[in-house]
């Protein structure tokens, strides 16, 4: 049992009235996580009012504490209740509670349980314990810290002038991946030719953190015994290391993370050779308020320039609290602008095509918007659907980060992966991100300006073919005659005006237009 929670978990039950619900209940679940298994203690804090109650719900994993988010819209109604937990940046819907009291228990599930195959995590029913009459949740002492100094805009570090291109463990290899996987990899990355192409930063995700020493340096753990080699591996080859972690207590798999060493770290990654941080929120909101946000990645970046080597630096928090608005002020060269992907159409048009309207205005060189890593090769779409893929990323001036198994992949992933003009419409030097012009249910024209011209994409979402129009006109196109080409077909198209094609379902036709 955690010793911040002694207070509220050591006191002995009491016999409850029906519909007595305020005061302190815990659950204590234990799960496979990873290597390790995850033992979950979620208490549910309520102060009641009548008929209504609010509260805070705090989760502990592994002795860790790593969320702490509002309860609102409580109701009562004779044993049952209702409430809300709040997303943590209390922006948008959290999760809807229903629960119901049996023997002295509270039984709690989900109100609206996400449909199969869909969302993470475990939705069947808990029983709580009421263990304490507490109604208000107290920060424990050792998780508090001074305030971080006033948000200030700090200038650029003059990297990523074009989105960073690369390669990234978790979505293929998640917990497995070890030392000699990643230069596996890197061999299979020179050897297909992505190298060359551009994909040279080479990131491990999570689960390469061990222990700190006495001197409260982090050590990688066993399945990388030397990062310093490693990273001159990388660089032998003409790849760069990234590595990951976060601003908490631990990472997203209950692992050290930077808290209160962010400058050790950041001098330990450039001792090693590290080029890459992806620096993960997760679960920092144990320990961070929202309006701390900003400040804590500003921290780290002002760690990583004092470090003494140039190092790309990745904001891997979600989209919350409208990061691109303050991103690049504090010191980020990408940010994500939503939740993981997953390798399915679904997950991927609904990332791409409905959540980056409008992120346009915020991203340029040295600070691009992030829709998250590629899933090109893992298996979940047709290669139409990967096509579309790669297409959508690169209007939108993506980072181009693989995370397939690149030893094993076959020539058309590779044509996919490594199409040079599909690339340059990403890596345009303009670092103009692409746009929806015209949306006919599931039919879409996308524009991207261009140094030379203009990129358009026709897409069609939906399922079954369509024939498809652009008239240059509305992509900005006002000269007469220009050169049109197909940059998947690699051909020269004679369409003065515009342009009529049939697309397949799920397919995209992406040209320039010069």
């Amino acid at each position: 049992m955690p010793k911040f929670l002694l207070s509220v978990s050591l006191l002995a039950p009491f016999f409850l009235q029906a519909a007595d619900f305020s005061g302190t209940w815990q659950a204590e679940q234990s799960t496979p996580m990873g290597q390790a298994p995850r033992t979950q203690i979620s208490t549910y804090i309520f102060k009641t009012a009548g008929e209504s109650f609010t509260g805070t719900f705090v989760s502990v994993v592994n002795g860790v504490q790593d969320q702490v988010q509002a309860i609102a819209n409580g109701r009562i109604d004779g044993n049952a209740v209702t409430f809300d937990v709040l997303a943590w940046d209390h922006r948008g819907a959290g999760r809807a509670y229903k629960g119901e009291l049996k023997d002295g228990d509270l039984v709690l599930s989900l109100a609206n349980p996400p449909q199969a195959g869909r969302g993470r995590g475990n939705f069947g029913p808990i029983t709580l314990k009421k263990v304490s009459a507490v109604t208000e949740f107290t920060m424990p002492p050792e998780l508090k810290h001074d305030p971080l100094p006033a948000f200030k805009p700090i200038p650029s570090n003059g990297l990523a002038q074009t989105p960073p291109m690369g390669w990234n463990s978790w979505n293929k290899f998640n917990a497995r991946i070890d030392d000699k996987t990643m230069r596996e990899i890197a061999d299979a990355i020179v050897a297909s030719g992505m190298r060359d192409a551009g994909y040279v930063y080479l990131t491990i995700d999570d689960t390469w953190e061990g222990k700190r020493d006495p001197r409260g340096v982090l050590q990688p753990n066993e399945k990388f015994p030397d990062m310093k080699a490693l990273a001159d591996y990388m660089h032998s080859k003409g790849l760069k290391l990234g590595i990951y972690s976060g601003p908490g207590l631990r990472t997203c798999q209950r692992l050290e993370a930077s808290y209160g060493h962010e400058n050790i770290d950041a001098k330990t990654w450039a001792a090693w050779g590290i080029d890459y941080l992806k620096y993960d929120w997760c679960v920092s909101n144990g320990v961070y308020q929202p309006e701390e946000m900003p400040g804590a990645y500003q921290k780290m970046a002002l760690a990583l320039r004092a470090s003494g080597r140039s190092i790309i630096f990745s904001l891997c928090q979600y989209g919350w609290l409208d990061v691109g608005e303050w991103g690049a002020a504090a010191g980020g060269n990408l940010w994500r602008t939503t939740g993981d992907i997953s390798d399915n159409w679904n997950s991927m048009s609904h990332i791409g095509f409905d959540l980056q309207t409008g992120r346009e205005k915020v991203a340029g060189p040295g600070h691009w918007n992030d829709p998250d890593m590629m899933e090109i090769g893992n298996g979940g779409m047709s290669t139409t659907e990967y096509k579309t893929h790669m297409s959508l990323w690169a209007m939108l001036a993506a980072p181009l980060i693989a995370g397939h198994d690149v030893r094993s992949m076959n020539d058309t992933i590779r044509s996919i992966l490594t199409n040079k003009e599909v690339i340059a419409i990403d890596q345009d030097k303009a670092g103009r991100q692409g746009f929806r012009v015209r949306q006919d249910g599931d039919l879409e024209i996308w524009e991207k300006p261009l140094s030379d011209g203009v990129a358009v994409a026709l897409f069609n979402r939906g399922g079954e073919g369509a024939r498809m129009s652009v008239e240059w006109s509305e992509v900005g196109v006002t000269r007469p005659n220009p050169k049109v080409h197909d940059v998947w077909s690699h051909q020269d198209i004679d369409a003065p005006a515009g342009y009529s094609v049939d697309v397949p379902w799920h397919g995209t036709v992406l040209l320039t237009v010069k």
